[in-house]
């Protein structure tokens, strides 16, 4: 086997043209050029011989040979019987490699040659050379080459290795794979194709029925071109997939990608973007150019919204020549005077009201796939996904799990799950229970419980009375969402909250948001009734009640006064407006009708409450003593919830969970935060949860 796969290894590494050598073997051969040369150099002389020394040397007949070297020093040989004689005790013996001259044992350094051959020869003299025993001085010129390239020439291609380096890395960073300077302008788009291919499919993906139909056909007609040609259909050149965050869109596109058996072609909108004036449509060109060659095939561009903001709106009030330079390539290679056969665009946002009206038409993104978030049996088929790999105690309820998470995206799903999963771990369980799951679902709502918070009793009393408002109000009024639990343990930002199940509806009558606003409103008029003083803990339900009064009257045309009109822009052409689209006179309107919603709310939630006082009472005191209650205990105080048939089956779920929780916001606010500013009388805040 392993035979087998050296071959196959090495054909791969030809086929990707990745090249064995690279700027690391370039400094490792530099490095081994330093350490030869200081091998082959180290040690050239052994000691420094001054006069005195050379005078004896010449007394006891112990120099063999002396050379004189480029007219600067003189290198002294010994006999190797002087040697041995041990009148050098602290020498030793050379021995020179191959590649190496014969060391000298001694060298000396002069200033003339001249004064140098005066001095020896007076040496001989006095030690009584005769003409044959005398010593005759050797001159050479020595030049050395190595010393010199490692002086003078070593250092510049040390600069320009370095150089070069850097200059790759920098390229390889912003320019994409070709290992440059000059391929700034290359498009940094992953492939997938045969070789590098993705495992996520279709069975990966839940609850996205209608989205998957839609790329599945795509999908075929790449596979089984002739099914739809040989009606006279043609494929959609593009599809848009729009949606909120965490709903699956980029997860979809890897679905297409690991089932489409053609190459395919992942950039994000960001990777156009550059400090490069011309990269962007540069890049946009070179993505085209290498999708042509491989068509047919997929390219699919995330969050398209970075570059295909629509023209002439800009936040910051100047030209971003660029940006659009960018767009305007990208609109040509999707449906210009060139051919684009056999390229198919996906592209994935969650702001399409920004989007350029060019980028949007028929023959660029003929589709728009809307991709939202799960229902409840959407949200049972994603849990199905995630708790594969989770080990799950017997007879486990998914369904239940999909009850507690209206409003959750498939993110917010996934994790639960892996939240659930850890808080079980933590517990040191061998599986994953029910109750696991509730604790993660509240631990993502509303924050890490703070049980060790410093809280006064009349602050603790205040707060009791407070979520006893909400909970009386919210059970007691038809169209109010079914409670299910109320805790006053601080979570997060919060000192207390109160968890709902929202029914799943796709529209609010005007009843239902007045009911709606009187439960958020209840928290402050039991503060006012019970103890006589209001507290900053009502911040986050008036802005609330605030947002969504504006929202009736503005946006829904719920109020009399005002009558059948919208001012909401979905366009968002006016984000960047000077002007509103009301006269003064209507703002004034407006700010009338919304504060008489607000009012008549809380009127409604006081006279709830003065007519229940009793029952809260005994709510706030179980508070107080147990810190968290749940839906069995306000119907054994209250009664039976009236309203919808669906509010007696959620309050028996809430029953069933023990201490069950989820819900998609909490409705505890921070007690310590400043009070909620006043919307101004020409801003109208953005829809509310009504819409």
């Amino acid at each position: 086997m392993a035979e087998s796969n050296t071959p196959k290894s090495n054909k791969n590494e030809k086929s990707n043209g990745k090249s064995w050598f690279n700027s690391s073997w370039l400094f490792a051969i530099l490095l081994l050029t330093f350490i030869v040369f200081q091998v082959l150099t180290s040690g050239k002389y052994t000691q420094k011989a001054g006069q005195r020394e050379i005078e004896e040397m010449v007394m006891h007949h112990d120099i063999e040979k002396v050379i004189i070297i480029n007219e600067e020093q003189a290198e002294i040989y010994l006999f190797p019987d002087s040697l041995k004689s041990g009148r050098y005790p602290d020498f030793t013996e050379h021995r020179s490699f191959g590649l190496q001259p014969p060391k000298p044992h001694f060298y000396h350094t002069f200033g003339t040659v001249e004064l140098f051959q005066n001095f020896f020869n007076e040496a001989q003299d006095k030690a009584g050379y005769t003409d044959d025993q005398r010593i005759y001085l050797d001159y050479q010129k020595r030049k050395d080459y190595l010393g010199t390239f490692l002086g003078v020439i070593l250092p510049f291609i040390l600069i320009a290795a370095v150089w070069i380096y850097f200059m790759r890395r920098m390229s390889a960073g912003a320019g994409g794979g070709a290992g440059n300077i000059f391929s700034v302008g290359k498009s940094k788009a992953q492939i997938f194709d045969k070789d590098t291919h993705i495992k996520i499919n279709f069975n990966d993906v839940a609850g996205l029925e209608e989205a998957k139909t839609e790329v599945m056909e795509i999908v075929d007609f790449l596979k089984n071109p002739k099914k739809y040609t040989s009606l006279g259909g043609k494929i959609p050149k593009g599809a848009l997939l729009v949606g909120p965050p965490g709903t699956g869109k980029t997860l979809l596109a890897k679905a297409v990608a690991g089932e489409a058996n053609v190459p395919f072609f992942s950039i994000s909108g960001s990777d156009f973007v550059e400090m490069f004036v011309g990269v962007g449509a540069s890049r946009v060109r070179d993505l085209f150019k290498q999708a042509k060659e491989k068509a047919p095939c997929i390219v699919f561009i995330d969050e398209i919204d970075a570059v295909g903001r629509a023209r002439g709106r800009n936040p910051n009030f100047g030209a971003n020549d660029e940006r659009e330079n960018t767009l305007n390539q990208l609109l040509t290679e999707m449906d210009g005077f060139g051919t684009n056969s056999g390229v198919i665009i996906l592209a994935a946002t969650n702001r399409a009201d920004i989007l350029d009206k060019a980028l949007l038409r028929a023959g660029r993104f003929d589709r728009q796939i809307h991709v939202e978030l799960p229902d409840l049996k959407e949200r049972e088929a994603i849990f199905k996904v995630h708790l594969r790999p989770i080990k799950l105690e017997e007879g486990f309820d998914i369904a239940f799990l999909a009850k507690q998470t209206p409003g959750f995206s498939g993110a917010d799903i996934a994790n639960v799950c892996n939240e659930a999963a850890l808080i079980a771990a933590r517990g040191n369980k061998t599986m994953v229970q029910k109750q696991d799951f509730l604790d993660a679902i509240d631990r993502i709502i509303g924050g890490l419980e703070k049980k060790n918070k410093i809280i006064s009793m009349d602050e603790k009393k205040t707060i009791a009375y407070h979520e006893a408002g909400h909970a009386t109000v919210s059970w007691l009024l038809e169209h109010a969402s079914p409670l299910l639990k109320v805790t006053i343990i601080p979570r997060g930002k919060a000192l207390g909250a109160a968890w709902y199940l929202p029914e799943e509806r796709s529209i609010s009558t005007r009843e239902h948001i007045l009911d709606e606003l009187a439960y958020a409103l209840g928290g402050r008029a039991a503060e006012e009734l019970v103890i006589g003083k209001i507290s900053t803990g009502a911040l986050s339900d008036l802005e609330k009640v605030t947002k969504q009064a504006y929202a009736m009257v503005a946006y829904f045309g719920m109020s009399d006064e005002v009558g059948n009109i919208s001012f909401y822009d979905s366009s968002g052409q006016s984000e960047y407006g000077f002007t509103k689209p009301y006269s003064e006179k209507t703002a004034e309107l407006i700010d009338s009708e919304a504060k008489k919603i607000v009012e008549e709310s809380y009127l409604k939630a006081k006279e709830v409450i003065a007519s229940n006082i009793a029952g809260l009472t005994q709510l706030a005191e179980q508070l107080l003593e147990k810190e968290v209650i749940f839906s069995e205990d306000l119907e054994r105080i209250f009664g039976k919830r009236r309203g919808e048939k669906h509010a007696e089956a959620a309050a028996a779920e809430a029953s069933t969970a023990g201490s069950s929780a989820g819900e998609s916001g909490v409705a505890g606010s921070p007690a310590r935060e400043a009070e909620a500013p006043a919307a101004p009388a020409t801003e109208v805040p953005g829809p509310g949860n009504g819409e």
